[in-house]
């Protein structure tokens, strides 16, 4: 499963992150940024922030993309760590007999970080984060675990998460929000509002 809109109702809280981030270099690229960031869940900011860069007019060397990678790990941890949780998931990880392990895009460490401060860290079978691309986890996953395909879903929020679960053929779940409308429309799969 991913973090950010399945777990925590954090989409908005990173949106808002990345929009600040970015507001130095006016409206009309810190709106782009958002949109794009918007678009792209399930995209590792490691990937973004060079793109967002590149419009705003920045090198998008490896040491500016760190850089700004820590303000945005700045802006958004404890904001992350404070948003509220999607209706039920805390039930469905507590009570459930399931094996869970979690995909996102967010860096590895920050992770690790934000779960041991929610207390989440041994609902969790094994923990991936970027740099690893979601399509990798979910394929390490599947062979390291000998996972039979169709015990497996994948519940996710955004196209990298569907990609990921496609890729290797596992069911998927969308967990709809007002952010991922677009891919409501698009996606013929079972989608839940959340775990009540």
């Amino acid at each position: 499963m991913d973090f950010d809109g399945v777990i925590k109702e954090s989409v908005g809280v990173k949106s808002d992150a990345f929009e600040q981030l970015f507001s130095s270099f006016g409206k009309k690229i810190s709106k782009k940024v958002r949109n794009h960031h918007e678009a792209n869940g399930g995209m590792s900011r490691f990937e973004k922030l060079p793109i967002y860069l590149d419009w705003s007019g920045q090198p998008s060397s490896q040491s500016y993309v760190n850089k700004y990678s820590e303000r945005f790990s700045n802006l958004v941890k404890q904001k992350v760590i404070d948003a509220e949780w999607v209706p039920g998931i805390l039930d469905f990880l507590n009570h459930s007999n399931r094996q869970f392990f979690l995909i996102t895009a967010t860096p590895q460490k920050e992770i690790e970080e934000i779960l041991y401060k929610l207390n989440l860290l041994p609902k969790f079978r094994e923990v991936f984060g970027s740099p690893i691309p979601k399509t990798n986890a979910a394929k390490f996953l599947l062979e390291d675990y000998s996972l039979p395909l169709e015990s497996v879903l994948m519940i996710g929020d955004s196209s990298g998460d569907f990609e990921a679960a496609s890729a290797n053929q596992i069911t998927f779940i969308l967990r709809k929000t007002n952010y991922n409308k677009n891919l409501q429309q698009k996606l013929e799969c079972p989608m839940i509002s959340d775990f009540l």
